[in-house]
C-alpha cells in the first residue's frame, strides 16, 4: 500500500460526503458532524462530545451512535490509500460506558488491501489511548462512486432542503 497523492498532510481535515451526511455533514438536521484528520501513513483521527442526545442507557451514549462514528472514521480511513468505499463487516467491541459530556477521540488505521476489500481497525478512547473504551475492526469494499450510487442520486437530491 501507498499513501494516496492526493489525501489531505497530517493535521489537515478529510472530506469525505455531502453536506447531509449523518456522520460528517453539516447541513444534517441530525448528525455525528464528524471532522476526519489525517495522520501520519494510513491512520485518521476525529474527536466527538458525547451530548444529551446521544444517551442510550442512563447518562451513557448509545451503542448505535457510537458504532455510527465508528463506521464513519473506519469509512474515511481507506482515503488514505485512495480507496473510495462502502462498508461491508463492522464489529464493534464495547469496553466500558462513554459519559455524557466526555469528548470521545477516535482513530482509525487501514491495516491490509486484499483487491476490492480494505481492513480497519479502530479504537476510541476518552483521553488516554492505552485504554480505550470501545474497538472496531472493519472490511470495506472498494466501489466506483459514481456507478454504485446513480441509482440513488435523484432521491438524495430531492430530500434535500
Amino acid at each position: 500500500m501507498s499513501r494516496h497523492p492526493k489525501i489531505p498532510g497530517p493535521g489537515e481535515p478529510i472530506r469525505l460526503h455531502h453536506s447531509l451526511c449523518y456522520g460528517c455533514g453539516d447541513d444534517a438536521p441530525i448528525g455525528l458532524r464528524l471532522k476526519v484528520i489525517a495522520g501520519e501513513g494510513f491512520t485518521v483521527s476525529a474527536q466527538m462530545v458525547v451530548e444529551q442526545w446521544m444517551q442510550g442507557g442512563p447518562g451513557v451514549i448509545h451503542g448505535g451512535v457510537l458504532t455510527a462514528a465508528f463506521d464513519e472514521i473506519l469509512g474515511t480511513a481507506p482515503l488514505t490509500i485512495g480507496a473510495p468505499v462502502v462498508t461491508a463487516h463492522l464489529e464493534v467491541d464495547f469496553a466500558k460506558p462513554i459519559p455524557l459530556g466526555s469528548t470521545l477521540h477516535l482513530d482509525a488505521e487501514v491495516l491490509a488491501k486484499e483487491r476490492r476489500k480494505v481492513f480497519v481497525r479502530a479504537s476510541a478512547h476518552l483521553g488516554d489511548p492505552e485504554n480505550p473504551v470501545a474497538t472496531a475492526h472493519s472490511i470495506f469494499v472498494e466501489i466506483d462512486l459514481k456507478k454504485h450510487f446513480a441509482a440513488y442520486r435523484d432521491d438524495a437530491a430531492q430530500s434535500r432542503p
